[in-house]
Order: C-alpha cells, then structure tokens, then sequence
C-alpha cells in the first residue's frame, strides 16, 4: 500500500453506477459472491473505484476484468495496475459490473453508466472528457469493444480501447464458448449472434484501438482479435497490435507472463505518444 500512496493523491473511492436502482436486470439475485484470487460473482450492486494520480495528465482508463461473463478478476484484470498506471498521470477506474446471465444488455448498460459518471467529475477529477478510454480483458475486453462500437450516445463513446486478449465474436468456432452463452443464452438467434459479434459493428466513428494476445491462446481463439484488427484497419480506425509468442490466456498485470515488460512498454509508449485526440 505504500508504494501506492507515494504516487497517488488520495484512497481510492468507490462509486455505485445505479444508487437509485439500476433501469435493467439480469435475473440474478442474493449476495455477492466473493471466490478465491480475488474473483467475484453474482454482482448485484456494481461500482466503479476510482484511483486517482497526484498529477492526472487529462487521460482516464475505464477497465472491465475478464471471466467469461459469470465471474470477475478483478485483481491482476483490475486492481493491480492501478498504482501503474497512476505513476503515469493516468486517473484510473475498475468496474465492477453485472453479468448479463442472458440479458446481453446488461454489461453494456453499466459500463455506459461508468463513462458517464467519469465524464461528469471530469472537471473535480482534473481530467479531460475527450480523453476517457475503455480496457478490458477476455470477456471484459468484448465488453469494452460493445462499449467501442455499440455506445448509445456521444456521450457513453470511448475516445480509445485497449484490448488484452479478447473475446470479439458470437459466431462459433471462432467464439469463447462460455462467454458466449452467459452473454446471450443457450440458443442464441442469428440475429443475437451478429449483434454482438463485434467485428461486424465497427463503423469509422470507433475509436483508435491498441490490442494484445498471445499467438498460443487456447482459450480465445487469435482470430477474435485479427478479425477486430482487420475490420478496425478498413474504416481506417487507427489500431496497434502486439501478438506475443506465448503466454496463453488470462495473463493481466501478472509478472509471471514472460512478455510483461514489453506489453507494459509498449502500452506506455502509445498512451504517451500514440494516441490521436479530437481538437
């Protein structure tokens, strides 16, 4: 914890989305539930935690943990890079958000609410409301890619997306299975399958990308993530993707990734001198 209050000016602070009630719901009822490695399940009451840096450079980092649409990650998909990214002048936020159990709409409503309430402290927070990013992982990154090319509003639009290892599309064989059913159910329509299918949703107006993947992930097939490049590349949406040779799936911030200090560099580079904003 001390390494952390050296570079940030303030605890963290947790924020409820919806303190009035959210305006959907997944069916899902009861506790929280609260797994070992710091996972959690059966959200009902999502937030986002805010970690704020002693000197914000204007940009803000929304992240969605990863697990496959029925559990969070949210230490090594969350927490742990908060102080990371701190050190960089990046305000800093993990949402915790609800599964959908079926009810697709769900993740995407609280992740539009989180863009909203950062943009409306942007001012009290120091930050820019033109330099507000969705990152996400596995799951999380399908997540921030339906916020990247499904938002409601300008107002719920990510002005950038980072990607590790997502899931991108509903169509099998190329899909995460697990995912794909917690999103939309046993027995998805074709119809479901291409709404979400997010490789199919890119417009021009779908902000610049930076993504990351293993070549050997078992878990989330490689062609999730080139077949967002590729669509991303033809609407001449600026993107950068790094494909590390290993590492499998479900790396975060964990040090025992072999590639960490690269992705970690490079990352830090095009958040410092690649990303393109709006006049």
């Amino acid at each position: 914890m001390t390494t952390f209050l050296s570079v940030s000016a303030q605890k963290p602070v947790e924020i409820p989305l919806w303190p009035n009630g959210a305006p959907n719901t997944n069916g899902l009822t009861g506790e929280q539930e609260d797994l070992e490695g710091g996972r959690v399940a059966n959200v009902t009451n999502p937030t986002i935690t805010v970690y704020r840096p002693a000197k914000p450079n204007g940009i803000t980092i929304l992240m969605c943990p990863g697990g496959g649409y029925a559990r969070l990650a949210m230490n090594h998909e969350g927490h742990d890079m908060a102080s990371w990214f701190n050190t960089q002048g990046i305000t800093y936020a993990v949402l915790k958000y609800r599964m959908p159990n079926g009810h697709s709409e769900v993740p995407l409503s609280d992740a539009e609410q989180a863009i909203r309430i950062i943009r409306q402290h942007a001012k009290e927070w120091g930050i820019s409301s033109n330099r507000i990013g969705i990152m996400g992982a596995s799951a999380g990154g399908h997540l921030a890619a339906s916020l990247a090319t499904l938002y409601s509003s300008e107002e719920t639009r990510p002005d950038f997306q980072i990607l590790f290892y997502p899931v991108i599309s509903m169509i099998p064989g190329i899909t995460h299975g697990g995912s794909r059913t917690n999103l939309l159910g046993e027995k998805p329509t074709k119809e479901q399958e291409e709404a979400y299918s997010l490789e199919r949703r890119v417009s021009s107006r779908s902000p610049q990308a930076f993504i990351m993947l293993s070549a050997d992930d078992r878990a989330v097939p490689p062609m999730n993530s080139i077949g967002y490049f590729l669509a991303l590349n033809e609407q001449k949406v600026p993107v950068s993707m790094h494909i590390y040779p290993t590492g499998g799936h479900g790396w975060g911030f964990r040090n025992n990734f072999t590639y960490k200090r690269q992705w970690t560099e490079e990352l830090e580079k095009w958040l410092r001198e690649g990303l393109k904003f709006e006049k």
